[in-house]
Formats: C-alpha cells, sequence, structure tokens
C-alpha cells in the first residue's frame, strides 16, 4: 500500500499538502527515531481542513475561540493519519518537520533533528479508530523497511520525548494493539 522514495522522502499513495514548516536535517541520512502525536483542530473535533491549514500558516485564528493560541504558531509533522484511516504528507522525510518542540530521547536533543513524526487525528482520551490502527501499522512498517535505524525501542510516544509538556497520543492509544501489529507472524 505505501512505498517511500528514499531520494525524495515523498511516501507513495500519501496526499500531499505541503508545509513550509520545515527545513534541512543536520544528517539527512539519520532518520532513527518514530514519534506518535495526536491532534484535533479545534480540539475533540475531527474532519475539515484546519489541521492542514495549521502546518500550512493558513489558520484563520478568528474561526475559532481556541484558534486565537495558535496565532503565529509554526508547526508541521511528516505524516497524519485521519480518522478513516487515510494519510496526509506535509514534509519530504529527508527533511525537518518541526513537530517535536524542545525534546530528548536516550540523552540525544532536538529529535526534529533525527525523527519521523506522525500525527494521529485525535485526542489523549478519544479512543482511536480500526482504520487508523490499520494504517499506522502498515506505513510504520513501511518507514522500518526504508529506514532499518526505527527500531522497535525507537518508536515513541511525543510524551516520551517530552515529558511534563506533552502527552499525546495518551492514555487511548492501544500501544500494545499498536505494537503487536508491528510483530511478524510466526
Amino acid at each position: 500500500m505505501f512505498h517511500v522514495d528514499v531520494s525524495t522522502g515523498l511516501v507513495r499513495s500519501a496526499r500531499q499538502c505541503a508545509s513550509p514548516n520545515q527545513d534541512a536535517r543536520p544528517d539527512p541520512c539519520d532518520i532513527s527515531l518514530l514519534v506518535i502525536h495526536c491532534i484535533s483542530l479545534p480540539p475533540g473535533e475531527f474532519g475539515g481542513d484546519y489541521v492542514d491549514a495549521l502546518f500550512c500558516n493558513r489558520l484563520d485564528v478568528s474561526a475559532h475561540p481556541y484558534f486565537t493560541g495558535l496565532e503565529g504558531l509554526k508547526v508541521s509533522s511528516h505524516l497524519m493519519i485521519d480518522r478513516q484511516g487515510q494519510v496526509t504528507q506535509y514534509v519530504p522525510l529527508c527533511r525537518r518537520a518541526w513537530h517535536a518542540g524542545v525534546s530528548c530521547w536516550e540523552g540525544r536533543e532536538r529529535c526534529n533533528d533525527f525523527a519521523v513524526g506522525i500525527e494521529l487525528e485525535g485526542t489523549d482520551t478519544t479512543p482511536y479508530s480500526d482504520a487508523q490502527y490499520a494504517t499506522l501499522v502498515n506505513l510504520t512498517r513501511t518507514l522500518q523497511a526504508a529506514y532499518p535505524a526505527i527500531v522497535r525501542e525507537r518508536i515513541v510516544g511525543h510524551s516520551d520525548i517530552a515529558p511534563g509538556r506533552k502527552t499525546d497520543p495518551g492514555p487511548a492509544f492501544d500501544w500494545e494493539r499498536y505494537l503487536a501489529g508491528l510483530t511478524p507472524a510466526s
């Protein structure tokens, strides 16, 4: 279903929506961490184009009271999986997306330098859809094939790399279900 063109960093069959919130990785060959996030705009509401607008710096902050706190924010993720399991790519994988913020994994700071960020449309407390889990498993396997340094131990939540600051993907995310899907059948 998915295929990564490592020369361009594009995921075949993902909808493309280019975000300007990206820059060069310090070492484009160092892609060794997968960070799972969640997002919904406004919080708890799904669908629509508000996430696209946020990641592309065109969010109308007057459209909802919550958005005023996002004014001027410049963020992005490499990929997002919506509630129906459809994937949108905002930043080529070979480029640095601005998803992790102040972060640290295994003593190494600035996780954006070496991580791929995947947003799940959701909240910390809303169960994720079956379609999202199926797509996330398939996409993760594809990423692991393209970037072998992304081993199971290097798949984390945003809360793992920014504890105390971030909580996503939250208690509603079923890590056991997700990771079991990555384990090859014996």
